[in-house]
């Protein structure tokens, strides 16, 4: 009997696992639906060493769960037609940092690698948020400096490789962040840099000079894979996967062209290689992830649990149409080959597709690193352009709320952030404005933010969010 499920067999791998050409730091949910599926899916169409050494820097579960099935998983699609599952088996190896890290500083080390891809989310690259520079004294990075043969940070873990490379007089490794940050090869770049300045001087110069970091945007719905979903693949497949990984049918990435030696032809199966990434990235992570975010914050207090459900309620879809059209269109620079209307049309037939069920309160987790990033750059646009944003301050607002760990109803809210302890220990908005690594100064002093900022609190507070939206919407 095997987890509950005696009659069903484990997935296999079918084929050798492909040689290593990548290993990818955080191989979540996220990594399995989009960068695995793109990379097995251009070794099928070109060929090529591209097979990828996954590693996890906290958790063995991805091992766990991977390795008894040679790394193979399902990739299952979701539609209103149904779920479409997909073996992929670009995973060739899979390591737990904490139980080897010398293990993986060799993997990254190895020649035959040519790119080390993140997925690590915002809080792994140590950094502070509202400045991007690398945040020297985070626990893990002060470790990783004193020792830097047994990491701890995905940060610490790419110059310790590059280390070992320079001194054998090898070629550097291409650093591929995949997070949903802006400009986030700079915040790789940065954070790496700002760490071997610190650690070794003259490795940093040869990595500024010699390492590329290219800029991606990536797009793709993955909510957190359930039991239930487990127990939904094994009746449709016949065996039992628990690596598996449910996801929408849509997807878009873009990738700098920018590589010290080569990529797999992941331009063969969709992604887009362009010479600048960052208006593709601001218009999806203010486009997609800033109202996301507005639709978890004022959703979740709203009691509403997925992000269909916000959708579902014409004022909350009134919301969205109104942020797009009057306060984040107008800030975005135009991307080439995107039309910013249909793209927002598009986002819209996404969120209402009642076969993904993404849950406002795992969207509303680590807000604090999110802020800065889908919300408070486009405040600050806003600003400058002399147009007051109401309906993203109500969402700043909303957010507010929500930390503090009380609902409308007064039960408890699971608050997963960072910096959860202090900022439920704030009292209410001057003291949250206070904390530099989610405001910048400038932000927070400006009256115009200020004011209007504090009337939507009490407004969430004395009417609720549901009422604060039909208010604003009827602006």
């Amino acid at each position: 009997m095997e987890d509950g499920l005696p009659d069903k067999p484990r997935l296999n791998r079918s084929c050798d696992a492909p040689k290593v050409g990548i290993v990818h730091l955080g191989p979540g949910a996220f990594f399995r639906a989009f960068n695995a599926v793109y990379t097995d899916e251009a070794m099928a169409n070109a060929g090529g060493d591209w097979g990828i050494c996954a590693v996890s820097l906290r958790s063995p579960t991805a091992r766990d769960q991977l390795d008894p099935q040679g790394g193979a998983f399902t990739s299952v699609t979701l539609s209103e037609d149904g779920p479409k599952p997909r073996v992929i088996e670009s995973i060739s190896r899979v390591l737990v940092a904490p139980e080897d890290p010398n293990a993986v500083v060799d993997a990254m080390a190895d020649a035959g690698v040519k790119i080390v891809s993140l997925t690590i989310t915002e809080k792994g690259y140590c950094h502070e948020p509202a400045t991007g520079a690398l945040n020297r004294t985070h626990p893990d990075v002060v470790h990783d400096l004193a020792n830097i043969a047994a990491p701890r940070t995905a940060v610490g873990f790419i110059v310790a490789a590059l280390a070992k490379r320079h001194a054998a007089g090898g070629k550097p490794f291409t650093v591929l962040s995949c997070d949903n940050l802006p400009s986030n090869g700079a915040l790789a770049r940065g954070t790496v840099l700002d760490f071997a300045r610190a650690y070794d001087p003259a490795l940093a110069d040869w990595i500024a000079e010699n390492v590329p970091f290219p800029a991606t945007m990536v797009d793709r719905i993955t909510p957190a894979t359930t039991d239930a979903d487990v127990e939904k693949l094994t009746e449709i497949a016949g065996y039992h996967d628990p690596a598996c990984v449910f996801h929408e049918a849509f997807r878009q990435w873009v990738i700098e062209d920018d590589f010290a030696d080569g990529s797999p032809a992941w331009d063969s199966v969709g992604a887009q290689f362009v010479k600048d990434v960052d208006a593709h990235e601001l218009m999806k992570l203010r486009c997609l992830n800033g109202t996301h975010s507005t639709m978890a914050y004022l959703g979740y207090l709203a009691g509403l649990a997925t992000i269909g459900d916000v959708v579902t309620d014409p004022e909350f879809a009134g919301l969205c149409e109104k942020l797009w059209h009057e306060e984040i269109i107008p800030t975005l620079p135009q991307p080439d080959g995107e039309d910013l209307p249909a793209y927002c049309a598009t986002l819209m037939d996404r969120f209402k597709d009642t076969s993904i069920r993404h849950k406002t309160w795992q969207i509303a987790m680590d807000g604090s690193q999110k802020l800065p990033q889908r919300l408070l750059g486009t405040i600050a646009d806003n600003l400058a352009q002399g147009h007051l944003p109401n309906g993203l301050i109500l969402a700043v607002a909303a957010w507010m709320r929500y930390v503090g760990g009380t609902d409308e109803k007064g039960d408890p809210i699971d608050v997963r952030d960072p910096m959860a302890d202090q900022l439920k220990a704030a009292d209410g908005v001057f003291d949250l404005l206070g904390f530099r690594d989610i405001f910048s100064e400038m932000l927070a002093q400006n009256p115009a933010f200020r004011a209007p900022l504090t009337a939507a609190y009490v407004r969430l507070q004395s009417q609720g969010a549901r009422a604060a939206v039909k208010e604003y919407i009827a602006q």
